[in-house]
């Protein structure tokens, strides 16, 4: 059967507010592990230790061309996917899915439709420290993702007290709803099947990209790592999955079940040739993220990102454009999803 390699960085769990990681990431590589043997000899033919390694080699600068070119090679040459995810702007969709989104919901408004979630997620990101004057908006998503975590009225009350205190007439389609105390999102923070964690995220979308790209089923192999068990518990659900259902989730992409993807396991990535591909991969794209997102931009960086094809590279980031943004995800079953895979898959 095929095999698929996956590695991720930036993974912090239920913590999407963490400064020292403010990007997660995912790579997937499509490829032989002789082929992959094959192509660290080619660019690193004087490699002494016993794994290649994006984040030693990738410290000095006189490895950067041949990262680079083996990046291209792989990506010219093989099915590739990479996945980039600013995880403040995951924090504030999750707040929207749940301190927001019900009180919509209980009137009939779609806050999906046409991707309108990402919408009003961007222009929080952009402008929610600026409406809400100082810290409060940072605080608020804090005590957000410890109401989540913790699911304790508590947390809940402290929630909602600092969104009152705040200037949250600013922006009352986001804020009104726990400023008016809404209980359908009271219920929906508290409920114990929902988090933060990335892990859901990374892998639908992941998943969903492989499933269109390859026409046949697949097996994934990923480095054993504590971060990536929950990886397992999710794709293991997905696997077992037989339902058949799909749904369009951008304009590039529909997920149906059941998947091509037939089973999940993990292997030492010093055995294994293409897991270090793709921790090459995934490497590669967190340094990119400076350049995408302008925080941080050298020609190295800035060179991966042109590297990528626009159907091998995801992006989960802030857009105020707000036209492309309506385009890219008309018709697009957020609501549906969301329900479905609480349903199936928490």
């Amino acid at each position: 059967m095929n095999s698929v390699y996956i590695d991720e960085s930036g993974y912090t769990g239920a913590d999407l507010l963490n400064q020292d990681q403010p990007f997660q990431a995912a790579s997937a590589i499509y490829i032989s592990d002789s082929d992959a043997m094959s192509l660290i000899a080619k660019h690193f033919p004087k490699l002494k230790s016993e794994e290649l390694k994006y984040r030693d080699l990738a410290r000095r600068q006189t490895n950067w061309n041949a990262l680079l070119a083996l990046q291209s090679d792989l990506l010219k040459n093989y099915e590739c996917v990479s996945y980039i995810c600013d995880k403040r702007f995951l924090l504030i969709l999750h707040f929207l899915d749940y301190a927001v989104e019900p009180f919509y919901y209980d009137r009939g408004i779609n806050l999906y439709e046409d991707g309108g979630n990402y919408s009003l997620a961007s222009l929080l990101y952009y402008t929610g420290d600026t409406l809400l004057k100082g810290d409060n908006f940072l605080n608020i998503l804090s005590l957000f993702q410890s109401a989540m975590k913790s699911k304790s009225e508590v947390s809940v009350v402290s929630l909602i007290e600092k969104v009152k205190a705040s200037p949250w007439h600013e922006l009352p389609e986001a804020f009104g709803p726990l400023a008016h105390e809404s209980s359908s999102c009271i219920e929906a923070i508290m409920h114990k099947d929902v988090s933060t964690d990335g892990a859901y995220v990374v892998l639908f979308s992941l998943i969903s990209r492989l499933e269109v790209m390859l026409s046949k089923n697949y097996k994934i192999i990923h480095d054993r790592s504590k971060n990536l068990e929950q990886y397992d518990i999710t794709l293991n659900k997905m696997i077992t999955h037989r339902d058949e259902v799909s749904f369009k989730e951008t304009e590039l992409t529909t997920l149906k079940f059941p998947l091509k993807l037939a089973s999940v396991s993990q292997i030492d990535s010093r055995d294994s040739p293409g897991v270090q591909l793709a921790d090459v991969l995934v490497g590669g794209i967190i340094d990119s993220s400076k350049a995408i997102t302008g925080k941080k931009v050298n020609d190295y960086n800035r060179r991966i990102v042109n590297l990528y094809k626009d159907n091998q590279l995801i992006h989960l980031l802030p857009n105020i454009d707000f036209t492309e943004q309506k385009k890219f995800r008309k018709g697009t079953q957020g609501s549906e999803v969301i329900d479905y895979f609480s349903r199936h898959f928490s």
